[in-house]
């Protein structure tokens, strides 16, 4: 028998950007610093990214100052925030939330939350010898031992925070010593195309576990939901814990609906 299916429905309206000198916390490096803001309407709970020494690590603001008058050149700047802000249902799946709507919780929105933004001198190159396998036998995909059983282990930890397909576009988060971003191609139940931006080559532990969890979730989409991948063309997903921390944790406003259908 199956379970009542569950929604979380959240809906926030932004605000327009305002000049601002803020307080940053970096609980990481247990340091609070200030920074110049003209890019942003920053609120208390936002998170951001900085330029400086602490360029690349996530900060939480926990003052935001509207009368000010500084020297620019005494003060680093706010260069990026994570868009936390979510519109849409989401549909409880087991320790994730997923939708099948593309403007829910798009992949560029969700990898803001885990890493500063890229560089407009960053230059990327990839390349893929070709070799597939088939989503239900992961045997095909040739790893060690020892990368297959550490894979599982980032697997049961939860550690894919994230994955989209969109009509046969893969693209996935993996929380490890840092953010690791991995894409593929997904066809007819063939995986191609798998690359991960870590330093090791061929497939690695955080391609491991995004293949395990992806066979897990559309099994369950499939059984709960009635959702056919071949037939819907998008689904995206994302760890529950993420949500709470990134889109609740530290929310003075907005709109959370729970309900059983």
């Amino acid at each position: 028998m199956n379970q009542p299916k569950k929604k979380l429905t959240l809906r926030v309206e932004g605000p327009a950007p305002k000049k601002s000198l803020v307080q940053v916390q970096f609980p990481g490096w247990n340091r609070s610093l200030a920074y110049y803001n003209d890019r942003f309407d920053l609120h208390e709970g936002d998170l951001v990214y900085v330029d400086g020494k602490l360029e690349g690590v996530r900060g939480r603001v926990t003052a935001v100052n509207y009368s000010f008058k500084i020297k620019l050149s005494d003060y680093k700047r706010v260069i990026a925030v994570a868009d936390t802000h979510i519109s849409g249902e989401l549909h409880i799946a087991g320790a994730y939330l997923a939708t099948p709507d593309p403007g829910t919780i798009p992949y560029e929105k969700i990898v803001t939350w885990f890493k500063a933004p890229d560089h407009e001198d960053d230059v990327y190159v990839s390349g893929s010898d070709g070799h597939g396998f088939c989503l239900d036998d992961l045997s095909g995909m040739n790893v060690s031992d020892a990368v297959a059983e550490r894979g599982r282990g980032y697997y049961a930890e939860k550690r894919v925070v994230y994955f989209c397909l969109d009509h046969g576009r893969g693209r996935a988060i993996v929380e490890g010593t840092r953010p690791y971003e991995v894409e593929f191609r997904y066809c007819s139940g063939e995986i191609t195309d798998l690359v991960c931006s870590c330093y090791c080559s061929g497939f690695c532990k955080h391609t491991v576990a995004v293949m395990l969890q992806l066979q897990e979730t559309l099994a369950w989409l499939g059984e709960h939901m009635g959702f056919d991948w071949n037939a819907d063309g998008y689904v995206a997903a994302l760890r529950q814990s993420a949500f709470a921390a990134f889109a609740v944790n530290g929310r003075t406003m907005g709109r959370l609906v729970l309900q059983d259908d």
